[in-house]
């Protein structure tokens, strides 16, 4: 962690906008610390400088991922930008191979390399195309919940400008007078995001003949309520009481057999797939007695009881 040269730096002027982007924003109370990840982009730049505004001990931390040969320009890029603003700033370096769902593959190990409970730059833009892509992947309620502002899921990522718009984050980078990084990949049609944002988005703004966006992202905005409150409902069952499960309205069964299943499986991983719900739900009805799950585990039912357990080891055949 370095210490911002504050004595060769002049005030932040902040500009009059300011006010207005921090109060649609989400950032800790003043003087608390708010580690936020930091690419250099517009949007990440943005939310380092409404965290400095908000009286937050700002933090940026940058990841680089060693893919492009202008990595180590984007990360003094980023340490230039935490000294303007007075906050504090690290580099982290991961190393990532190219190859298949290379996208994938870096966001991961980006996320692995961040701290606990980091903040991220997601604007109301992504969260739109987030809700598109989890739709297009057929994901039900919980994904059409798309991204929380709040510190929650596996890595506890908090989201505090999910409110503001793309445009309002650059417009607000260019009046600082800041310099942001642009990201070659994120015009690369090759990656499904950008289709979204650069096609769908504009055809579907083009058939409405309005901003599809503020209705996306209040579609998961209510979707994320809804599903909050069924997870409420679905914590009071027993989801190893099949019968209990069987009495109860079946989302609410299915959801806390869910709920349970990633638990026991560890919340660094993806929750069950409807596959394998369903599988389990057989085991509940007692159409079957046991079934099995990816990750070599394997859901058994006995005297109305649902027990979890790996696999067992396949018998080898005796020789003839």
């Amino acid at each position: 962690m370095h210490p911002p040269a504050v004595d060769e730096l002049s005030p932040v002027t902040w500009p009059a906008e300011a006010a207005d982007l921090l109060r649609r924003c989400s950032f800790p109370a003043a003087g608390q610390p708010a580690v936020c990840a930091v690419s250099g982009g517009a949007d990440s730049l943005a939310m380092l400088a409404l965290a400095v505004a908000a009286g937050c001990r700002a933090h940026a931390v940058h990841v680089d991922h060693g893919l492009r040969p202008g990595s180590a320009r984007e990360a003094q890029a980023v340490q230039a930008a935490a000294q303007a603003l007075g906050a504090t700033w690290q580099t982290i370096s991961v190393t990532v191979e190219h190859g298949p769902d290379l996208e994938g593959r870096a966001r991961a190990a980006r996320y692995e390399a961040l701290p606990r409970g980091v903040m991220v730059g997601h604007t109301a833009d992504d969260q739109a195309e987030t809700l598109l892509l989890n739709l297009l992947r057929g994901a039900a309620l919980d994904g059409l919940s798309g991204m929380r502002a709040s510190g929650a899921g596996r890595r506890g990522v908090a989201r505090p400008i999910l409110d503001l718009r793309r445009a309002e984050t650059a417009a607000f980078v260019a009046a600082l007078g800041l310099e942001p990084v642009t990201d070659p990949s994120n015009s690369d049609v090759r990656f499904r995001r950008n289709r979204v944002r650069h096609e769908i988005l504009p055809l579907l703004a083009e058939v409405a003949q309005r901003d599809p966006v503020p209705l996306l992202a209040r579609t998961a905005r209510l979707l994320g309520e809804d599903a909050d409150l069924l997870a409420i409902l679905a914590s009071g069952l027993d989801a190893t009481d099949t019968a209990a499960l069987q009495d109860a309205p079946k989302p609410l069964a299915k959801r806390a057999l869910r709920a349970w299943l990633r638990q026991e499986q560890g919340p660094e991983h993806h929750p069950p797939s409807a596959a394998e719900l369903g599988r389990t739900w057989m085991v509940v009805t007692g159409e079957t007695t046991a079934c099995e799950l990816a990750g070599g585990r394997r859901v058994s039912r006995s005297a109305g009881r649902l027990r979890l357990s790996p696999k067992p080891p396949a018998v080898p055949e005796p020789p003839p």
